[in-house]
């Protein structure tokens, strides 16, 4: 009786908190406190749990790639790479479109940020898009889209945060007797994981661009392939094409960790952009340093309130009785494998990506440990649901932000993102149903 007295506190000061429009972290924060007196506890317990949430080491990663992405932005690296990806572009049908795609795959390989991704290419991309003759809301919808990429291509914001938020949580006896041992859930192991679907989901995007530019008439350059403009191209990125290589390298040879790997992001940069590239300002560094500063306390607020409510969760047995109530509808566990993208789905048009993860990682992970899903696949397949989130309104980060790089409405970017939406959620299923495509990496490399 308690455990459910509890139960309904907790969500249900929550959600109310929600639709009086309280920020998401007031929500968690006041629902968790309320279900703290409710029971007894003493309110510092409160306080204890979350401290220890924002004070691991892993954590330290989050802020530091904000940084290396806002960095590299402003160092010119994020152009580099986008001219790179234009020149390859050529006569294609809707070449420019598909530089987009690519060009946000280069950035996510860096920024680990969905929103940062689609900010520094869309900045460059949507006028160059436009000025070729395409539609403002076209060229607003794909970059949108494609930002998404930022966050499941990696080194990724959300990866790590489920991977902090998994590495906790040890798998039912009864799944190990039934299953075998799992393997363990780090950071590397899931940024290795992400590449192969990070692909998947490109192609996805780049197919339905083919198509639907060929239907608007969105040609490619008159001129064909340049080998000069390819090889010029090459030459003035090479710094930038560097940048993924040594974070992504230098993590998967195991030479630093994903933490490190951030740091060193930052370190190489400042040395790019002051020395080799000479765009990197003192006032931009500042900039810089404010923008992560803002956003990570945003995220850490988050983050110390949803421990704590996940905490409770786990306490009052709710991840147990979501895992049998979804076994007795179903034993099939594709059945089961759409129920959970579609719930994903669902939470990531309305709440953010990892506040999202916080939440229903301890809810869901047991789910997927009572069907002998492996955790690492399971993260893969969560954070590439909630990165649909991004180009999904109401919530939808990225649709905002092309918003604002383009002048158009919201309206209008959200009906053209639609198509690509729905390709993202196919390529999705692909990944959900062949485990392959994200395990198959990290047994290679011996994860």
């Amino acid at each position: 009786m308690v455990e459910s007295s509890v139960v309904l506190i907790l969500f249900g000061s929550f959600l109310t908190l929600l639709l009086l429009g309280a920020p998401i972290s007031v929500s968690l924060g006041v629902s968790a406190l309320a279900s703290f007196l409710y029971l007894g506890e003493n309110p510092i317990k409160f306080v204890q749990i979350a401290f220890t949430s924002v004070g691991s080491f892993p954590l330290m990663a989050l802020p530091a790639f904000i940084l290396a992405g806002a960095l590299m932005e402003a160092a010119g690296i994020s152009k580099r790479l986008v001219d790179l990806a234009e020149s390859f572009a050529g006569p294609f049908t809707g070449g420019m479109s598909a530089a987009t795609v690519m060009a946000c795959m280069f950035f996510g390989a860096i920024s680990g940020s969905g929103p940062a991704t689609t900010a520094a290419v869309g900045m460059l991309m949507i006028p160059a898009m436009v000025e070729r003759g395409y539609g403002k809301g076209y060229a607003s919808a794909i970059t949108a889209s494609s930002g998404g990429l930022g966050v499941v291509i990696p080194p990724s914001i959300p990866m790590v945060i489920f991977g902090i938020s998994a590495i906790g949580l040890m798998p039912p006896p009864e799944a190990i007797a039934e299953h075998g041992q799992f393997q363990s859930v780090s950071i590397p192991k899931l940024f290795i994981a992400g590449f192969l679907p990070g692909l998947v989901l490109s192609c996805g995007l780049l197919t339905m661009n083919y198509f639907l530019c060929k239907k608007q008439n969105y040609t490619g350059t008159t001129e064909g392939w340049s080998g000069a403009n390819i090889l010029t191209a090459l030459r003035k990125g090479t710094w930038s094409v560097l940048a993924p290589i040594v974070i992504l390298g230098g993590i998967y040879s195991g030479l630093f960790t994903p933490t490190e790997s951030a740091i060193v992001a930052i370190f190489y940069t400042l040395f790019i952009g002051f020395f080799v590239h000479r765009e990197l300002k003192v006032k931009d560094v500042l900039r810089s340093l404010e923008t992560t500063t803002w956003l990570t306390g945003r995220v850490l607020l988050i983050l110390f309130t949803a421990t704590v409510f996940g905490r409770l969760l786990v306490e009052n047995q709710i991840p147990a009785i979501v895992a049998s109530s979804m076994l007795e509808m179903t034993s099939n566990i594709y059945l089961i494998w759409a129920l959970i993208i579609f719930f994903l789905l669902f939470v990531g048009m309305f709440m953010e990506t990892l506040a999202a993860i916080l939440i229903l990682t301890p809810v869901l992970l047991p789910v997927a440990y009572s069907l002998g899903i492996d955790p690492v696949h399971f993260g893969i397949v969560v954070v590439c649901c909630l990165s649909i989130g991004f180009q999904t309104p109401p919530l939808g980060e990225n649709l905002f932000i092309a918003s604002g790089v383009s002048g158009t409405s919201i309206e209008e970017i959200s009906l053209r993102a639609l198509p690509f939406a729905l390709t993202s959620v196919v390529a999705v299923f692909i990944v959900a149903f062949v485990p392959e495509i994200t395990l198959f990496l990290p047994r290679l490399l011996g994860y």
